[in-house]
């Protein structure tokens, strides 16, 4: 699976600009500020409907412009010479509309799965060393990029828990006094109801999360042995207050784990009524990443950090592509990062994939065995250069 071509209207820098590309490496090269990050965004918008750069839309429509688009066609792989075109409009504070092959979808995230892509950015530290939610929006990107239709999964979640949480705000502003008990009690029957549907789409998120990790984790321990010049272990272990069956190592099934988290809303009902928040469930999960014996997060060096994080995405890379997928692999301004010797392996590593988009500041940043098509990229004009490697 290839991009063999991208256009996009008014996205970010750009008014407008049409890019030749193919299979293979290409490599977008320009200073800072100039917009090569922007072109690989949009392809990771168009596989995603997410950036790795910014949580809201707004950005990414160029200022002045009330809507941006992008437009790529896509080919199959290759071997395989079938063609799609997807396209996506945005539209800050109104819905995305998409279209497949001019055609428009009902829903624009029905877009998700017919383009993937493994972005590995400077952002990508923040999995290692920030907070929790960058780690469960990691695994919640691989994930869906697995199976798409857990991208319905997870809007039906996050619908869910926003609707919960109104409903606990409001009862909150009514607990005070003597009469918190009464609020608990007026308001089981609806609790009930929404705890039975968080349940329901936080379960099979939590197992698509258990089963993508356990899948993971060996192919990151076998990227970062291979990039780091070091002889520590890399792990990761899910952490959650959901307490469910012991499975001796197997995957726990989805009935023990609906049972499981409705059991802990249960539980946690009356300090949930307090504070007026959900307080479970698997947007309050973490996954811990440790480098030998010691959590990454706080005890690792600015090295490893790197290390580790480009192993989980070349991870994610592989655990794709023995899915039968081949994702588009983005290296966005990442060689500028890494000593020597990392830049060296990192390359030999990524060389089985059908396509690969870098971007760097100067050529120099970027190991000789991965230059091929190279653009120019300076104040919104992208121009090959010519050069072949």
């Amino acid at each position: 699976m290839f991009v063999d071509h991208l256009q996009l209207v008014d996205f970010r820098s750009y008014g407008g600009v049409d890019v030749p590309l193919g299979s293979g490496v290409t490599t977008f090269i320009g200073a800072n500020g100039q917009g090569k990050t922007n072109l690989v965004e949009a392809v990771e918008y168009l596989s995603t409907l997410g950036s790795h750069r910014v949580s809201s839309d707004t950005p990414l429509v160029r200022a002045g412009a009330e809507q941006a688009v992008l437009r790529a066609r896509v080919q199959a792989g290759l071997d395989d010479q079938r063609t799609v075109q997807l396209e996506i409009q945005i539209t800050p504070g109104k819905a995305n509309k998409a279209k497949l092959n001019r055609s428009p979808l009902p829903r624009a995230r029905e877009l998700i799965g017919l383009l993937r892509t493994v972005v590995f950015s400077p952002e990508d530290l923040a999995v290692v060393k920030g907070d929790p939610s960058e780690r469960r929006r990691f695994i919640d990107t691989l994930v869906i990029s697995r199976w798409p239709r857990m991208a319905g999964v997870k809007s039906d979640y996050d619908r869910v828990l926003r609707q919960r949480n109104t409903l606990l705000k409001s009862l909150a502003g009514r607990s005070g006094g003597g009469r918190r008990s009464d609020v608990i009690a007026e308001a089981a029957t609806t609790l009930d109801v929404w705890d039975a549907h968080l349940a329901q789409a936080g379960a099979a998120l939590l197992r698509a999360r258990l089963r993508t990790l356990a899948d993971l984790q060996p192919l990151a321990g076998k990227a970062y042995a291979e990039i780091a010049p070091t002889n520590n272990v890399i792990g990761a272990e899910y952490q959650t207050a959901i307490s469910y069956p012991d499975t001796a190592g197997t995957l726990p099934e989805l009935e023990d784990l609906q049972r499981a988290l409705q059991d802990r809303l249960a539980e946690r009902r009356p300090d949930e009524i307090q504070r007026g928040i959900s307080l479970a469930g698997p947007h309050r999960d973490d996954i811990l990443l440790t480098i030998g014996d010691l959590p990454a997060r706080g005890y690792a060096s600015h090295g490893e950090c790197w290390s580790l994080a480009l192993a989980l995405r070349l991870g994610s890379f592989a655990l794709l592509r023995s899915d039968g997928i081949e994702p588009v692999l983005v290296l966005d301004d990442v060689f500028a990062e890494l000593d020597a010797t990392r830049r060296d392996r990192l390359a030999g590593q990524i060389t089985e994939a059908e396509q690969v988009l870098i971007t760097a500041a100067v050529p120099e940043d970027v190991p000789e065995q991965l230059a091929a098509r190279r653009y120019q990229v300076a104040a919104g004009s992208v121009t090959e250069d010519g050069a072949d490697g």
